[in-house]
């Protein structure tokens, strides 16, 4: 059994690696590990402008249409603090997992989103979201900390973390870049 598990992830983290080949959006993901925490790096590129990129991270409850992404909604909004419950699911070879969480949200508005859970089900969740333009175009660059709560061994755990972070990566770009330079209702 130990065996056949060695053989499915080693053969999924070739398929990660594959997936490097095709990246239109400039994608740059590395994770590594800092003891029981993974800092997650990632950034992409995008022909909108900062506004409207700002206009698109900051809609919490359109997450749902990210993969991996099972809910998403908004429960409070105080000044520049939002509050929003997420709930995320991951098929693990044959398991399915769901993590929970709410989280507070800080906006810097076309700058930045600065992130802190408040509770769920990872010992500790904290990053930021930075926007920075360049000539017609706006580079997301993401950067957070992420401690697992999990009995699951420290490489089922970083894969399911590459995977849907690369997916969710994917996806953010791919959909805002159909959503294209067309003016956000927060930026006329």
């Amino acid at each position: 059994m130990k065996r056949i598990l060695c053989i499915v992830l080693f053969a999924s983290f070739g398929m990660a690696l594959a997936q490097d080949a095709a990246n239109p959006y400039d994608l740059k993901l590395a994770i590594a590990r800092a003891g029981d925490r993974f800092q997650v790096n990632a950034s992409y590129e995008l022909p909108i402008t900062v506004c409207e990129a700002f206009a698109f991270i900051t809609d919490y409850e359109g997450a749902k249409s990210f993969p991996g992404v099972v809910d998403s909604k908004v429960l409070s909004r105080s000044g520049n603090r939002v509050r929003v419950a997420r709930l995320l699911e991951e098929r693990i070879l044959f398991m399915s997992i769901e993590m929970r969480s709410e989280l507070e949200y800080v906006e810097v508005p076309n700058r930045a989103l600065l992130f802190e859970q408040l509770s769920g089900d990872t010992k500790y969740y904290k990053g930021s979201w930075r926007l920075s333009p360049d000539k017609g175009s706006t580079t997301f660059k993401y950067d957070a900390q992420v401690e697992p709560n999990s009995l699951l061994p420290s490489s089922v755990v970083e894969f399911f973390i590459k995977n849907i972070v690369r997916r969710q990566f994917e996806a953010m770009a791919e959909v805002a870049s159909l959503k294209g330079p067309s003016p956000a209702k927060a930026c006329k």
